[in-house]
């Protein structure tokens, strides 16, 4: 019994990620599938992956439908829980647009369960007829949400592919103009018409609407170098480049916690075009413990 939900365990995880956006309530609902599966009549299990992954959609959903009143009732724009990556997998460029900051603010506009269909159809594979029994829906139903969801992301998502290699230079170069306070290379480095989405979540401060401009931009991270942040000195903050959501990413630490996180969207002559900064204390955990996950349709952690 335990054997088999530890074997699929980083795939529920993955999957309730990608639904929720959420690290914490992802963690909470793979917990939720292992009291159930402890519970289950497990002899007429003829396929634990698939009941496993039928378990794990129904609670996603459950919950992501009773987030919905929280999330528009949010102070600021609501971004998702940045978690910890790896791409050393074959398969780590699917896995990194599908788990990127940008596709989850994407799959934040689906209904519920159009983002579970996608979700298990176009990141896992699962076919239309296991997913009906997953979220417990006619076949055609989900063939329908899984059209719908399909093109409501091809038509919003980033069109650039990615260049790993040139990502990771870019925010290099970001991150020594922004602590050296170079406004002239940020202002390189950023898209004209770049556009800024903070985090505070109300518990601390940051701008309630997306800054854009890259001139505006640009001094706001030249600033990171002189302005106490938090209650946190300047000097006392330590900033890391990493991987996060599959891109390129920097965490931003202080003493004694994780300040906040910052991801990026580029365009296809490697500007950036979006930035994504987490400050939520709330939405800081995954990063705080230090988790690193896998990006593959496996789901699996490194």
């Amino acid at each position: 019994m335990t054997e088999a939900f530890h074997q699929h365990r980083n795939l529920l995880f993955a999957v309730a990620y990608r639904v929720l956006g959420s690290a914490a309530d992802a963690e909470d609902v793979v917990q939720d599938a292992w009291i159930k599966w402890s519970a289950a009549d497990r002899s007429q299990v003829a396929d634990p992956k698939a009941y496993l992954a039928r378990i794990v959609s129904n609670l996603a959903l459950e919950r992501l439908r009773s987030a919905r009143h929280q999330r528009e009732t949010y102070v600021g724009p609501w971004l998702p829980e940045p978690i910890l990556t790896t791409g050393d997998s074959a398969d780590a460029v699917t896995g990194a647009d599908s788990v990127s900051t940008a596709m989850l603010v994407v799959l934040e506009t689906l209904s519920p369960l159009e983002r579970a269909v996608f979700v298990l159809k176009d990141v896992f594979g699962f076919s239309h007829a296991e997913i009906a029994e997953a979220v417990d829906r006619s076949e055609a139903a989900v063939r329908q949400a899984a059209h719908r969801a399909r093109e409501h992301v091809r038509a919003r998502r980033p069109r650039f592919p990615a260049d790993r290699a040139k990502q990771r230079a870019v925010t290099e170069r970001f991150l020594a103009a922004a602590t050296g306070g170079d406004v002239n290379t940020l202002m390189e480095l950023l898209s004209p018409d770049v556009t800024l989405w903070t985090d505070g979540g109300g518990k601390v401060r940051q701008a309630l609407r997306p800054v854009t401009g890259a001139e505006t931009v640009a001094g706001w991270f030249a600033a990171i170098g002189t302005v106490t942040y938090q209650g946190v000195a300047p000097a006392d903050v330590v900033t890391e480049l990493t991987e996060i959501n599959g891109g390129p990413g920097l965490v931003f630490r202080g003493p004694d916690r994780v300040l906040a996180t910052v991801t990026f969207d580029f365009d296809a002559e490697g500007r950036i075009t979006t930035l994504h900064n987490v400050a939520n204390p709330d939405k800081l955990g995954a990063v705080a413990a230090g988790t690193v996950h896998g990006l593959g349709p496996s789901g699996t952690v490194a």
